[in-house]
């Protein structure tokens, strides 16, 4: 018993030495480099789509963003016009992680571990007009489309930066796509750079103005209104 209780003081005694030689040989102060993340495939038990599993079928295709520059912009009918970097978003807000499936009109699907922020936080921290009915999202290539207020509140709709726990792709819409669920493929919106609050329940975009159902329900056709 004596025996141990000195080995461990004079384990504790040498362990100063013993850092100070391993910070010698690890390169001193320098601070540990972060590595990427590997994709799950399963959460939960629920088996999930790789984020390889995607058709490119942008307006534009794949946008490469610049994060140094880019901004989010919370405006429209709001008290105060918010314009966030990538970091305040992740940094100010609460995170959270979902399974949806996205189903594209093209016959496709996929199941995703989605992380992002609530849409309907960035809209409270701009202070929503009691007019606003729609929110409207335009993504860096041009793409918009838009959302029914109370769907986006009541459903928890996230404002995706993260899938299969890795940091979304630039193919996939980083820096943030939104997580449209029970919507049609063509609602999840890439590249998301403004989120603009309107009194206009009729606003159409891309696709929708030509021909595609506004509500993009996952259960209705998309043809037609």
């Amino acid at each position: 018993m004596r025996s141990t209780i000195i080995s461990g003081f004079a384990l504790l005694c040498a362990a100063p030495v013993l850092a100070g030689l391993l910070a010698g040989c690890l390169g001193g102060q320098q601070p540990p480099q972060q590595l990427a993340g590997v994709e799950v495939r399963n959460y939960q038990g629920q088996p999930l789509s790789s984020v390889n599993d995607f058709r490119e079928n942008s307006i534009k295709g794949p946008q490469h963003v610049d994060i140094t520059d880019y901004r989010l912009t919370i405006d429209g009918l709001v008290t105060e016009e918010k314009n966030f970097t990538y970091d305040q978003v992740l940094q100010g807000f609460p995170h959270y992680q979902k399974v949806v499936t996205l189903s594209c009109v093209e016959g496709w699907d996929a199941t995703i571990l989605w992380e992002g922020v609530k849409v309907s936080d960035l809209i409270n921290s701009a202070g929503p007009d009691p007019r606003a009915n729609t929110v409207i999202f335009t993504g860096v290539d041009g793409y918009t489309s838009s959302e029914p207020l109370d769907y986006i509140n009541e459903n928890s709709i996230l404002l995706a930066y993260g899938m299969n726990n890795i940091t979304m792709p630039a193919e996939r819409g980083y820096p943030f796509e939104l997580v449209a669920e029970d919507r049609w493929g063509y609602k999840w919106i890439k590249w998301v750079t403004e989120i603009q609050l309107s009194d206009d329940p009729t606003y159409r975009g891309y696709w929708e103005s030509r021909g595609y159902t506004n509500s993009g329900d996952l259960n209705k056709s998309f043809i037609g209104d």
